[in-house]
């Protein structure tokens, strides 16, 4: 079955970004615009709201208006928003907004100070609310309520999503629309991803809760704003020194209205943001500044992915991988194909893993299935097709007729020893190294040579895949 999670990314050797001015880091900065979209009584909810406030473990409140959490929402947008604004407008760094749809529509004057700033407005949904437990349909509904919302609030529809409260059905909806130039409902990865969806490639730019202000209000978190400010520095001198050693990044910096625009955590950002201007090496840019960029350097792959393909499929793409075994990719299939078996080096680890599991007798079928190296079978012409490449990379179909009567002389003399034929991933190998091979290789004892052919069978596997998976 398709293995959802993708636990590899961009795995060891990440792509170099090459973001604009040979920047050694992207920061990213996310002012979160939800006052106005929350649970409250006057916007049709039977419960306040109880997130991301002020108040320690706030619980809601059912039935009735929550004064105390409805006006420290109300700070966020009538002083709050505006110290960010000007912090930000300040220093000539531009921002993304995460707007919700309802929030917007209450604050034109906001709206229009981040147009007026060159901010990015992407959706943050319809409401500030939890998705985590709604249906299919009704998120649907909700999201298209917002992109409608939001482009006659804005004047042009959003090109980036982010829920936050999300389920695990957003990001396909998102993608479903076709609307989006990225999603960032994810925390997985430190660079844009491709994300494969049932409606095509999605462009993911990832979000963070640490460098985020959000911690102000949860346990463990921030309390001392120079703890915030110190955070921040840390993160940023280590990727920075990161990008300059040649793995450039993005830094996410997450704020909200009612928590960073309070006044000391204010210059807790302020201080932060001085702090970056110390560095030359730095592209401040908006969320979809960078979704555009990485889309033209790193276009959405083509072409099927194993971690797309159903049981059928896949079996029959990589059945003979191992050669007449396609129990193996069955059983690979089964116990789950997603992101990180995208790779030779994945997907031949998955198969391995099947081949090692299985009992002895099974493995011993596997080595039978090979056939003999210039044997009948070649000469017949009734190899496989990998394995007809394979042993004509070594000059195997032009041997000489004392060459071929010595091959088939070993070829019998191993057979009658062992119980299955010589078996050596002979890609990159001459005539005269696989004879030496076959030679020393008679005199083990049965269970060294066992192990050496099963080790040479998953070597031809890898060849295979290497071939079959080529960037």
């Amino acid at each position: 079955m398709s293995y959802p999670r993708d636990l590899l990314g961009h795995g060891a050797h990440p792509p170099d970004p090459r973001w604009p001015g040979d920047a050694a880091i992207v920061l990213q900065i996310v002012v979160n615009y939800e006052e106005g979209g929350e649970r409250c009584l006057l916007h049709g909810d039977t419960e306040s709201e109880a997130f991301l406030s002020e108040i320690p473990a706030a619980g809601p409140w059912g039935g009735r208006r929550h004064w105390n959490m409805e006006t420290i929402y109300d700070y966020g947008a009538r002083a709050g928003f505006w110290r960010l604004h000007r912090i930000l407008t300040e220093r000539a760094m531009p921002a993304t907004c995460f707007g919700v749809a309802m929030a917007l529509a209450r604050a034109p004057e906001a709206v229009t100070a981040m147009q007026e700033a060159g901010w990015e407005i992407a959706s943050h949904g319809l409401r500030w609310i939890d998705y985590g437990n709604h249906g299919i349909a009704a998120e649907r509904a909700d999201m298209e309520a917002a992109i409608a919302l939001h482009e006659a609030v804005a004047g042009a529809a959003p090109r980036g999503w982010y829920t936050g409260r999300c389920s695990a059905n957003t990001v396909f909806l998102a993608a479903e629309t076709g609307r989006f130039t990225y999603v960032a409902d994810s925390y997985a990865d430190e660079l844009p991803y491709w994300q494969q969806t049932p409606t095509g490639p999605q462009l993911i730019v990832p979000y963070t809760l640490d460098a985020n202000d959000a911690r102000f209000s949860t346990a463990p978190g921030f309390s001392d704003p120079e703890h915030f400010t110190h955070y921040l520095c840390m993160a940023f001198d280590r990727l920075y020194a990161e990008g300059v050693q040649g793995r450039p990044v993005i830094m996410n910096l997450g704020l909200h209205c009612r928590l960073a625009g309070r006044p000391a955590r204010a210059e807790a950002l302020a201080r932060f943001l001085d702090y970056v201007r110390q560095h030359d090496r730095v592209w401040v840019a908006t969320r979809l500044e960078i979704a555009e960029h990485w889309a033209q350097h790193f276009p959405a792959p083509s072409g099927l992915l194993p971690s797309t393909l159903d049981r059928a499929a896949f079996v029959a793409t990589y059945g003979g991988i191992f050669e007449h075994s396609p129990w193996i990719a069955e059983e690979a299939w089964t116990f789950g194909i997603g992101g990180a078996q995208d790779t030779a080096t994945g997907l031949h680890a998955a198969l391995r893993t099947r081949f090692r599991l299985a009992s002895p007798e099974r493995r011993l079928a596997v080595l039978r299935a090979h056939p003999d190296l210039a044997g009948r079978l070649a000469e017949a012409r009734r190899l496989t097709p990998e394995s007809m490449a394979e042993q004509a990379s070594a000059g195997l179909d032009t041997l000489t007729d004392g060459e071929r009567a010595r091959f088939q002389e070993l070829n019998a003399a191993y057979t009658a020893r062992f119980g299955f034929p010589f078996i050596m991933a002979v890609k990159g190998r001459t005539k005269a190294e696989i004879l030496a091979a076959f030679e020393a290789r008679l005199g083990n004892d049965a269970e060294t040579e066992f192990a050496t052919a099963c080790t040479e069978v998953e070597r031809i596997a890898r060849l295979r895949l290497d071939a079959a998976l080529s960037p």
